[in-house]
């Protein structure tokens, strides 16, 4: 039967609501399908507001993959802002998708890709306008699948309650087994109802069904076992990756949004993974080993995303897009080959010691001169040490003066606070390592108008990371420290004036901590957040600390646990982790030793130059390093006769 839109009923109201564009659907590049013609359906949902989900590479990659094959349809859906959530509750609008209007709950799964763990609530919000119940064990056969991926999914336990599944690792190739897997269970009638189609998946052994484990716990309120209670399904969940990233050279036509967005580029993935080994970093971590997609496989995906978006600007993506073994000639080949339609290239934060001006002008050749970005990440050289972000503040002085020297005007700089063994002394290093920048850029630039924006975040420990047991500093000495270095660069009446200084208070990093590092206990405390109206907590103007506060200290005492149990507490190495049944290829010991490296001040070096370090990755998940050069060029695309 076909499903009807649900847009006749949504558009009365979006005259009622912000930015009702974002709503509307109809992107370059988007897809509807027929409803009829296909038998597996995905709804996929980024759950945030379309302005932040819509540049999502992830979703966009699974949304592309999916609708190539036969008989499958994919829409997207994004969380819907309070103002528009009101209306669709007084008027009796579901979630919808903004492909097509669909209900969601109509739709075979719902494919939910968390980047942070602050999207809990509006998974829940969404659930609840989808009219799909909010406990997975209520859910029947004719609800969706709700199924999670993306980093945070690499721990689900907190929010294990309301789903029924979650893939840990590259997505590509894993919605296409599942996809497979339903689509059988369809044609067969069903047999077995919900539970047969989770226990299918689940026995795959690399999607985790929480209702098949058992969660069992000491006394003293830590976990004694995790345990599967039904034959067949395996003890450890395995982490997904896809390791030719030539082959699947996605987005192929990227979606052109409607609204404006966080990222107004085209953006092209040059490599995945990441072995530099920043203890603090679960990115790097989770998604080793390092794939580099080719020098040739990168132009090509240029030459057809720009073809099919008209976007001005290409953002070369990884976590150190600098590292790719060809940067030189990537960047050189493309400035090249657009050098009169001016089409600009893009870095993320750039490694200090991966930068050279080389590299920059041709980055900057075809567009505009911006502020060049980078993250010592600690202010002291002890404190980069014990995270093992080998720069030296001599690295960086070199690095920002030839920055400056060559016209560059702007420089940011990314730090943490709280990190672990941190002192009030190593934050305030940040302010000296500014006001040498400072210094320096006006030294070789011979001008004051030069500026040094200084950012930064409060940490937060992530599971499979070396720091997966430390202690998290509390909101009041987070804000205490930053306190501190804010007054002495303010104090600074030669060089304050020139560094900016951006800063997120301590109280969201501990409630994002709460949730990295959580349990199924957790559940109750994000359901009640949600049932006092917690939406966006990823947003300033809609996160509440106290509700967050409150809402633990209401549901927490009946386990004997509280915040600071989840937060502030250090872990032993005989502890059991709720993540330790997901399995992201990493040994647990190795991962300690390295945590006792860092205590001890002992860096190690990227083993894709080095001997291996025994991280465990490559032999358990039979994977390998993969790195060019392939000695191959970027040729100027060729001139067609018209």
């Amino acid at each position: 039967m076909p499903v009807e839109s649900v847009f006749p009923r949504l558009e009365a109201l979006l005259p009622h609501v912000q930015k009702p564009i974002q709503y509307v659907g109809g992107e370059l590049n988007s897809t509807v399908k027929d409803w009829d013609a296909t038998d597996v359906r995905w709804a996929l949902m980024y759950p945030d507001a379309y302005e932040v989900g819509l540049p999502n590479q992830g979703v966009m990659i699974l949304y592309e993959v999916l609708n190539e094959r036969e008989g499958v349809l994919a829409e997207r859906t994004y969380s819907v802002w309070p103002d528009l959530e009101k209306l669709m509750r007084e008027h009796d609008v579901p979630q919808f998708t903004v492909d097509a209007h669909r209900p969601v709950g109509a739709f075979d799964v719902l494919g939910v890709s968390f980047a942070t763990e602050l999207g809990y609530t509006n998974l829940l919000t969404a659930l609840e306008l989808s009219d799909v119940p909010l406990e997975a064990a209520d859910r029947t056969e004719d609800h969706p699948i709700v199924l999670a991926g993306g980093h945070a999914a690499f721990n689900p336990e907190p929010i294990a309650d309301f789903l029924d599944c979650a893939v840990v690792g590259d997505g590509e190739q894993a919605v296409l087994e599942i996809t497979e897997i339903i689509r059988a269970w369809k044609n067969e009638g069903r047999p077995g109802g919900r539970d047969e189609l989770l226990f299918r998946l689940a026995k795959t052994g690399s999607v985790y069904v929480p209702k098949f484990y058992d969660v069992e716990y000491l006394a003293d309120g830590r976990i004694s076992r995790v345990v599967p209670n039904r034959s067949g399904v395996p003890w450890r969940v395995s982490k997904h990756t896809v390791m030719d990233l030539d082959e699947w050279p996605y987005p192929k036509q990227p979606l052109v949004p409607l609204a404006e967005t966080v990222h107004e580029r085209m953006s092209v993935e040059i490599f995945r993974g990441c072995t530099r080994g920043c203890r603090f970093c679960q990115a790097g971590m989770i998604t080793r080993p390092v794939r580099e997609r080719s020098i040739t496989g990168i132009g090509d995906m240029v030459e057809k995303g720009l073809k099919s978006t008209g976007f001005e600007e290409v953002g070369l993506l990884s976590l150190s897009s600098a590292d790719h073994t060809e940067i030189g000639d990537v960047a050189k080949g493309l400035a090249d080959r657009y050098e009169e339609d001016k089409i600009g290239l893009s870095l993320p934060s750039t490694r200090v010691d991966a930068f050279n001006i080389d590299l920059a002008n041709e980055l900057t050749r075809n567009g505009r001169r911006s502020g060049l970005t980078f993250a010592p990440e600690g202010g002291s050289e002890r404190i980069r040490k014990v995270i093992n972000k080998m720069v030296s503040e001599e690295d960086l002085i070199r690095t920002v003066a030839t920055a400056y020297g060559n016209g560059w005007r702007q420089v940011k700089l990314y730090f943490m606070c709280g990190l672990p063994t941190e002192t009030d002394d190593d934050v305030l290093q940040i302010a000296d390592m500014a006001t040498s920048v400072i210094a320096k850029g006006r030294e070789v630039s011979r001008s004051n108008d030069i500026r040094c924006t200084v950012s930064i975040g409060g940490f937060v420990p992530k599971p499979h990371t070396p720091f997966q047991w430390a202690p998290q500093l509390s909101a009041e000495e987070t804000d205490a420290r930053l306190g501190k270095l804010r007054d002495k660069i303010r104090g600074d009446k030669k060089y304050g004036r020139s560094i900016g200084f951006r800063y997120h208070d301590g109280k969201p990093g501990i409630v994002e901590g709460l949730l990295s590092r959580g349990d199924r206990r957790l559940g109750s405390v994000i359901r009640e957040v949600h049932r006092r109206g917690g939406r966006f907590d990823g947003w300033r103007e809609y996160f509440s600390y106290d509700l967050w506060m409150d809402s633990a200290a209401a549901t927490l005492p009946e386990y004997g646990v509280d915040v600071d149990w989840y937060t502030t507490r250090e872990r032993t190495y005989e502890e059991v982790l709720p993540w330790d049944h997901l399995d992201s290829g990493l040994d647990k010991d190795w991962l300690w030793e390295d945590w006792q490296d860092a205590l001890d001040e002992t860096e190690v070096e990227d083993c894709r130059w080095t001997p291996c370090f025994d991280c465990g990755v490559c032999p358990q998940l039979d994977t390998e390093i993969q790195i060019g050069p392939t000695g191959k060029k970027l040729l100027p695309l060729s001139v067609v006769d018209r």
